[in-house]
């Protein structure tokens, strides 16, 4: 007798991978992390938005972050029943803890220093934790976007 067994769809989908710390390795993350969020269903505008949080992020992880031959991971959750996808990028720096941005001080013609404002500005949540023995993990939360009452 042939008995099948209900697939259930998994209620988190997750990747992981490290990368090196380099600009190649944190545009090979920004990269990687469209291709899987397209791969999942996850709507095109949180896509957009994390595909810039990791962009930000890793590049943090290559130039703040960065040990010699240490690498960085980024890991991508995706929770369906809280409607809800985290990205985490994690180093090995843990003394370099970047703070809340209150206010960009970087000047106008500066090619750097305006990061963090743009994940706040993408994110619906973010922070940072510390990775023992000796790194961190900053993470952001997108909420997934819900398609409002169609109008007739």
């Amino acid at each position: 007798m042939n008995h099948s067994t209900p697939q259930v769809a998994p209620a988190v989908l997750t990747f992981a991978q490290f990368f090196s710390s380099t600009r190649r390795g944190a545009r090979l993350a920004r990269l990687l992390t469209v291709e899987q969020l397209r791969a999942w269903p996850v709507p095109h505008g949180v896509t957009e938005r994390a595909e810039q949080i990791v962009a930000e992020l890793s590049a943090n992880a290559a130039l703040h972050g960065r040990v010699d031959s240490r690498l960085f991971r980024l890991t991508l959750a995706l929770d369906s029943r809280a409607c809800l996808l985290r990205v985490a990028v994690t180093d090995a720096r843990g003394e370099c803890l970047p703070s809340q941005p209150p206010v960009c001080e970087a000047p106008l013609d500066s090619e750097s220093g305006r990061g963090l404002l743009l994940v706040t500005a993408l994110a619906d949540r973010w922070g940072v934790e510390p990775y023992p023995p000796s790194g961190k993990t900053i993470w952001a939360e997108c909420d997934l976007e819900t398609p409002g009452p169609s109008v007739s």
